[in-house]
């Protein structure tokens, strides 16, 4: 074999062992910490240690309930207009589960553990608006999620309302 030709070899083995180190860090196969700035100043964790809530802070949309005062009553008359935006928010987030007349026959319904709740039976409406309001905002656990990040205050008086001409 021609000495070149052996040198000329030898030299691409170095070039291509070269490269494939090079590859094995820009592949993340061999990791390197690099020293950065970021990583040397403190960080400013927020949900670490949250602030608690001031004591007499109100939220913006009002007092929804408080469980010292007991169950609120209905601020919300039943009026056409309440039962129409009910109607519709009970469309959108308790057909899944309820049905579309409330007996609790979704079509998650059978899929779930725990059976959705009929809505029309005798001990819901024994149940004060303000006990219906309670279990949308809070949910039941293990059976219903919580509500109130996806209704608003009045929004939920609404669905009470509208719960109530299901019979």
């Amino acid at each position: 074999m021609n000495p070149a030709y052996k040198r000329l070899t030898i030299a691409g083995l170095f070039l291509l062992i070269a490269l494939v180190v090079v590859e094995m860090f820009a592949y993340d196969v061999i990791k390197i910490s690099w020293v950065s700035f970021m990583e040397i100043q403190p960080a400013f964790q927020p949900m670490y240690h949250p602030l608690p809530v001031p004591t007499d802070a109100i939220p913006v949309e009002g007092v929804a309930f408080s469980l010292d005062l007991g169950v609120p009553p209905n601020p919300i008359s039943a009026d056409q207009t309440s039962l129409q935006r009910g109607n519709e928010l009970f469309q959108i987030n308790c057909v899944v589960c309820h049905g579309t007349g409330g007996r609790g026959d979704g079509p998650i319904a059978s899929k779930l553990l725990n059976k959705p709740f009929d809505l029309t039976s005798f001990p819901i409406h024994s149940i004060t608006d303000g006990g219906i309001f309670f279990v949308i905002s809070t949910g039941v656990p293990g059976k219903m999620p919580a509500l109130n990040e996806n209704l608003t205050v009045r929004e939920r008086w609404d669905v009470v309302n509208y719960v109530r001409t299901l019979k």
